[in-house]
Order: structure tokens, then sequence, then C-alpha cells
């Protein structure tokens, strides 16, 4: 029964789900034509919203094409590679592929999502080629489930900003949340969150475990596309000229890489275990310096690695217009996400404000897949509505958090990076996810309601 729901999720998908960037354009005309109709705002407005929004993203797409190429070129290296490869061949079936990959790719989110979203994917196709039978679809979402965990993680975006505290935060929630801020050791540590995230680690390698096809059901991929055809040719040192000596230099190399370990290190010193996409761009350009040895074979390796990065410098602008005609008021100054978050509000008792605060999360960030962009519309509703009704601004905060993070799984936004990894497109991979969408939606509101925080 279950593979059958899971047959006819897919199918669904795959058949109705258009490509990431169609998808993008036609959430862009959902919400243009909303706006109209919900907020009262006339056309221009809404172009208005639209523009002023696009070029709002061009820092975070920069950043998420850089994990993309960086990562992608630290994987190749070939000391990389063979630990990568020695790590794929622990399993030795498909479904102990899938329960592995589930798993690291859970672990490395909760340490840093930007490095879990790119090893996760990296990972999964150096299994694809050691182990026989696989699902290459199912494996690479495997990979990506893990991303649902990143907001419950060292790197959640809105439990550091609470922790953060300050006049931004005391702002943004209305004064729900002091100067002081509230500690992590109430958020990400919480019983309630470290709970969730247990169930979810240890369950949700079992439920993408249980989703694998049948064996004639089952879509492999031809491992001679998996296979590196960009393999850098060494030049005999006879043939060099002088700059050809330069770029083949291990000197350079070895020279750069101590300046950019120099720094790594004292990041660490000064800031502990306090991962953001900078220095994790960062570590991935300086690692992949240092393993490739030379200059030359490691611009051969980015050169390779950068095919992957044009989904994202195409889409993101757009969904960052989306996000401005989100955000976008009219005179009375409501926006279509605050009326979405109105209404969750008003719904909602003391005992189901936790879960409706992350239900209208997770429709909010269908439309503005930001961590900061979503807190700064909804923490202003959502902390005074869950103070009024007695619940712990903690506890609000990691509601809307949690929404952030869930339905990640059913928005291709995310995905981008590792669907350019893996060579797939959205509708390969959502039609598992959905199905981790459903399951987690209720293991996320069970937490919330029914353990304190």
């Amino acid at each position: 029964m279950f593979k059958k729901f899971t047959n006819c999720c897919v199918g669904i998908v795959q058949n109705y789900l258009p490509d990431p960037f169609l998808f993008c354009i036609i959430i862009t005309f959902a919400i243009f034509i909303s706006g109209i109709i919900f907020t009262g705002q006339g056309p221009m407005d809404m172009v208005l919203h639209w523009t002023s929004g696009f070029w709002s993203l061009l820092a975070f797409a920069m950043q998420m094409a850089l994990v993309l190429v960086l990562g992608h070129t630290l994987a190749s290296a070939p000391t990389f590679k063979k630990a990568l490869k020695s790590l794929a061949r622990i399993p030795k079936s498909p479904t102990q592929a899938i329960l592995m990959v589930t798993f690291i790719s859970s672990v490395a989110c909760l340490i840093n999502w930007g490095f879990g979203l790119v090893i996760g994917a990296i990972f999964a196709k150096e299994l694809a080629k050691e182990v026989d039978g696989v699902d290459y679809r199912l494996l690479i979402a495997s990979a990506y489930s893990g991303f649902l965990l990143w907001h419950a993680g060292l790197s959640g975006s809105i439990p550091l900003t609470v922790a953060s505290g300050g006049e931004s935060v005391v702002s943004a929630t209305a004064g729900i949340i002091g100067s002081e801020g509230i500690s992590t050791s109430k958020t990400i540590f919480s019983l309630s969150n470290m709970t969730i995230v247990g169930v979810l680690v240890i369950t949700l390698p079992l439920l993408n475990k249980a989703m694998h096809p049948t064996k004639e059901k089952v879509i492999v991929i031809d491992k001679e596309l998996l296979k590196d055809d960009n393999e850098f040719i060494e030049m005999e040192r006879h043939e060099m000229t002088p700059a050809d000596k330069l770029e083949n230099s291990k000197i350079v190399t070895i020279i750069m890489s101590i300046m950019g370990f120099a720094y790594i290190i004292y990041f660490f010193i000064n800031n502990g275990f306090s991962l953001n996409l900078d220095i994790v761009n960062f570590i991935f350009l300086f690692s992949g310096i240092a393993l490739h040895k030379t200059p030359k074979r490691f611009l051969h390796a980015l050169s390779g690695a950068a095919k992957g990065a044009g989904p994202i410098m195409l889409q993101f602008p757009f969904y960052a217009g989306i996000i401005g005609m989100m955000t976008g008021v009219n005179a009375e100054g409501i926006s279509l996400a605050i009326l979405i978050s109105n209404f969750f509000v008003q719904i909602s008792t003391t005992f189901t404000f936790p879960m409706l605060s992350f239900l209208s999360a997770g429709i909010v960030n269908f439309f503005i897949p930001s961590g900061g962009g979503q807190w700064a519309v909804q923490a202003p509703i959502m902390m005074p509505a869950g103070a009024a009704l007695g619940v712990d601004p903690a506890k609000t905060a990691m509601a809307i958090a949690w929404g952030d993070a869930w339905t990640n799984m059913i928005q291709p936004f995310w995905a981008l990076p590792a669907l350019g990894i893996a060579g797939l497109g959205a509708k390969d991979i959502m039609g598992f996810c959905l199905i981790d969408l459903l399951y987690s939606g209720v293991i996320i509101s069970m937490g919330l309601m029914f353990i304190g925080m």
C-alpha cells in the first residue's frame, strides 16, 4: 500500500511539475494576481513590488552559486574523491545506500546547511557509482531530505537571530524578545526541538528506505554518465613555457593555502564553531586549492563545476521578485504575507498556536524561500500573538523556523544546487520529497504541540 502511494506521488509530480524555472514563473503569476485580488493593489503596484525585490538577492545568489561550484570543485580533487569512494563502498545494497546517504546528509545539515546540501548530493553521486540497483532519483531525494533539519541545527538562521538579541530583534518582535535575546538552550537545544530532531534523524532514513521501488520500477543511472569527462591532462615539463610553469606551480598553491587556512583557524578561534555561508565557501575554496595542488588543475576543475550554476543565477532574481510582491504593502500596510499570517493567528488557541504558526510559516516559505525574509515578515505578527495567548516566545520562534524548513521539501528553490550536482530535474525527486513532507509535518506538529520547550 505504501509503495503504491509513493508511486502515485512520484507519477503525479513527474507528469505535472514543470521545470523549476517555469514553476517559478507560475508562482510569479499566481502572486501577482493574488496581490491584486486580496490586497486591492493595482497591477502597476504589483509590478513595482516585483521589480523592487528583483535584484535584492544578488549577494545571496552569488553565495549559493559558489556553494555549488566550490563544493563540486572540492569533491573532484583526487584525495577527496578517494575518500568519498571508500565511504561509498560501505553499503552493500540499494536500501543500505539510501539509509546511509539520508543519515549523513541529515547530520551534515545539522552542522551547517550549506555544507550538508552540497556534501549530501556529492556523496549520493558517488554511491550511485558503487552500489548496483539503487534508484538514482530516490538517492538524490534522500540526500536532499536532510535539508529538512537545517533550521533546527547549528546554522539555523532564526534561532541564531533571536539568540543574538539587540535592537533589531526587539523591533522585529514588537518587544516580545528583549535585547538580551533568547539563548539557544531554549531553542536549538530545547527538549521539544531535540526530540523532533532525534525522531527525524532516526526515522527519515527508514522512511526513505521504505520508498525504494521494486526492481521492475527502479530507475538506475548509467554509470558511464557519472564518470568525470573533464579529466585533467598534465603537461610535460619540457613543453611548458614560463607562464605554464607558474600555472602548474605547487609553490603558488602552498603559499595561498597557508594564507587561507591561517584565516580559517583565526575565524574559529574568535568565533567558535559558528559557520555561515561565507566561511563555508572560504573553506571549500582553499581546501579545493590545496587538494588540487596546482592553480592549473584547480581552475580546470572549477570550469567544469561552473556548468551547473546557470539555473541558480537565472532563478534567484525571480524568487526575489516574488518576495517583493509577497511583502509589498498596500495603503493600509497590508501584504499577502501579512494576510496569511493573520489568518492563522485568528483561528489559533494556546494549544494549537505552535502548530498553526508552523503551518503558516510553511505556506509563507513556499513563496518567500528565505529564512531571514520569512522572519522579517512573520515575527512582528506571530511573536506578539503568541505572547498574548501565553505561548513561550522560544517555541513560537522555533515553530516559524521549522515551517521555513519544512516546505523546502517541495520547493525547488533550495534543491537547485543539489540538482545541479546530480544532473537531475526537480520533477525527478519531488515525488519522494512529498512523502517526506507529509511525514515530517506530522512529527513536527506533534512535537511543537505536546512537548514543552
